[in-house]
């Protein structure tokens, strides 16, 4: 079996991870609301994909021209919701997640994305339309002060240390389960 650790296209070990954390903390998303704030690239698409087998609803806020690939989002359509606005793509989520606006391979556009993404930083305010029990999460590495603010990942709500920790523990079970 050949396993995909990070393409351009997805990231399906980070959103095993994600699903882990959110299982630990908070029981199954079936019937939920994600919410995916900033660039529609490898990691909205791979919770774009997980929509139909986690069975929650995906809101999407991205400027225009950063929107995930328009096969995935016609595919997933009955989950998923494209907007511009973060705000009202937070409203009532119980898991709020971003990544870096300027993905690896993205180093040249990062000035343009800088730009671009202005608004779309997650920061504490955004976190509280939410409901109260939400979570938030990020693959990491962070950029503090673009798309999170500054102390973010250290919000009783972000569980970022716990979702990188589960990395190890779900690409264990991975190898298991393909190996076994």
């Amino acid at each position: 079996p050949v396993i995909n650790g990070l393409t351009d296209y997805s990231h399906p070990c980070q959103i095993l991870a994600d699903m882990q954390t959110f299982y630990e903390l908070r029981g199954p998303l079936t019937g939920k609301k994600v919410a995916f704030v900033g660039d529609g690239h490898n990691m909205c698409q791979s919770y774009l994909i997980a929509s139909e087998v986690f069975g929650y609803d995906l809101a999407v806020a991205t400027p225009e021209g950063f929107e995930p690939q328009a096969e995935l989002v016609e595919r997933y359509g009955d989950r998923t919701t494209l907007l511009r606005d973060p705000q009202e793509a937070v409203a009532d989520a119980d898991l709020v997640v971003t990544d870096v606006w300027a993905s690896m391979g993205h180093e040249d556009q990062q000035l343009l994305r800088f730009r671009r993404f202005q608004g779309f930083q997650v920061d504490e305010a955004m976190l509280d339309r939410a409901r109260d029990d939400a979570l938030f999460m990020h693959c990491l590495p962070a950029h503090r002060g673009q798309e999170i603010s500054e102390d973010l990942l250290e919000d009783a709500r972000a569980v970022v240390w716990q979702e990188a920790g589960n990395r190890l523990h779900s690409q264990k079970a991975l190898l298991e389960f393909l190996l076994a």
